[in-house]
């Protein structure tokens, strides 16, 4: 299939579009507005030529940040346009910059010639930069067109995504050899880039900037404040973040075996998609755990057993207020999520067995001591009450996590050099 016939058949994929977009509002609302933006109508008046970066949803948002801000610090005189694809995204990236003039954000179209070449007529950015994996045939070949280079940052493709793109050669190949570089996490990754058709001089290894995450020191000082005062200090907290349908009931199954030993466990329970929030509260209380919601900022009690985590772009903070922290998305095979937010803020991980996302990075964690894989409630239950009980075992993991964070950073400064090099 050649990008001809890519464009066809998603134009006739369109009424599929409006289906997905209608099945998703009606779980969260927010799908439904600025529909618009989405085929680059209506987009908001923005300042030219700056530098345009693309993160799909909240996850890459979150791992952009840093190099969005320096970016902004590298080049005063350039505005940055943020887009993204998914609500819970764009709700992250207006509040993570939301002092910042020179940031300007929407969605980005859909894959259409037309729409990608009005959206960039837009703005005409001087560079393109996609965090990730985040491939579109026609946005890249419009950024050709116009001379525009494009950047793949933090780059990740698993041998089960490369299968799938090298099942459709005559529109990968192109795509990738349109793109000015492509910076990778690991040399496995970067030979699957080039066997697919990059050009060899533009892949380059960097490692992953997920690891030049740096901590706000207020950040840790408002989570001992927010202890004292819920007068949770002496008791064992625990966070199971990120987590996916199918999760919810192992880890409040966990957490009602932990009680049994430890009377005062707090588990801060954080659905990973907002429009879960009510379900996942409602599931705690039907399950008879003394639960709290954050949104209300009622206090947490002693005799509060759960706090349901039902904000957005709190998720650093929640982690600091624990002890213990499980990630996500693992228990189910949806392929983890970022083991290294905990990492940074010195804490033991658990995780499940579905890492596939981050092999590389829980290889690191595992080998170094820092992260413990369980596959159900007995084995979460287990390792939790280990770590409460082995102090001295739960600080060497968490130690280790940040060993392997430190030792891996510089990441951001070799994908700032290499966009430095395209922008003149």
């Amino acid at each position: 299939m050649n990008r001809t016939l890519y464009t066809l058949l998603f134009h006739l994929g369109l009424p599929f579009i409006a289906l997905r977009l209608w099945l998703r509002a009606r779980k969260a609302p927010a799908y439904a507005q600025r529909i618009d933006e989405r085929f680059a109508r209506g987009l908001p008046p923005m300042q030219k030529g700056g530098i345009w970066v693309h993160a799909v949803s909240v996850g890459e948002s979150i791992a952009a940040a840093p190099m969005i801000r320096a970016l902004l610090t590298h080049y005063p005189q350039l505005p940055i346009t943020i887009t993204c694809m998914t609500p819970t995204g764009s709700e992250r990236i207006q509040s993570m910059f939301v002092n910042e003039p020179r940031i300007q954000h929407c969605y980005l179209p859909y894959d259409f010639p037309w729409a990608s070449g009005r959206f960039l007529d837009h703005i005409q950015p001087k560079i393109g930069v996609i965090m990730e994996t985040e491939l579109w045939p026609n946005h890249i070949h419009q950024c050709a067109k116009r001379g525009i280079p494009t950047v793949l940052a933090n780059a990740r493709l698993s041998e089960r995504s490369a299968r799938g793109y090298g099942k459709f050669a005559k529109l990968t190949r192109p795509m990738l050899a349109e793109m000015s570089l492509i910076a990778v996490q690991t040399e496995t990754e970067a030979q699957r880039f080039r066997d697919l058709g990059a050009r060899p001089e533009c892949v380059t290894v960097t490692g992953s900037i997920k690891f030049d995450l740096t901590i706000d020191p207020q950040l840790l000082e408002r989570a001992v404040q927010q202890r004292m005062e819920w007068q949770t200090t002496d008791r064992p907290v625990w966070i199971a973040a990120s987590t996916h349908a199918g999760e919810d009931e192992v880890v409040l199954a966990a957490h009602r075996e932990v009680l049994k030993t430890w009377s005062d466990a707090l588990l801060i329970l954080v659905p990973r998609h907002p429009e879960r929030f009510n379900s996942v509260f409602e599931l705690s209380q039907q399950q008879g755990f003394a639960s709290v919601r954050r949104s209300t900022s009622a206090p947490v009690t002693p005799s509060t057993e759960v706090l349901v985590g039902d904000t957005m772009g709190e998720l650093l903070f929640l982690y600091a207020l624990a002890d213990i922290a499980f990630v996500g998305g693992s228990l189910v095979p949806n392929g983890g999520h970022n083991l290294l937010e905990p990492a940074a803020l010195d804490k033991p991980v658990l995780s499940g067995p579905h890492l596939f996302n981050f092999l590389e990075i829980a290889a690191m964690l595992r080998n170094a001591g820092a992260l413990d894989e369980v596959s159900d409630a007995a084995g979460l239950a287990t390792a939790v009450k280990r770590l409460i009980e082995r102090p001295e075992q739960a600080k060497a993991m968490a130690d280790a996590g940040l060993a392997v964070m430190k030792a891996n950073q510089g990441a951001l400064q070799r994908l700032l050099d290499g966009i430095a090099r395209w922008l003149h």
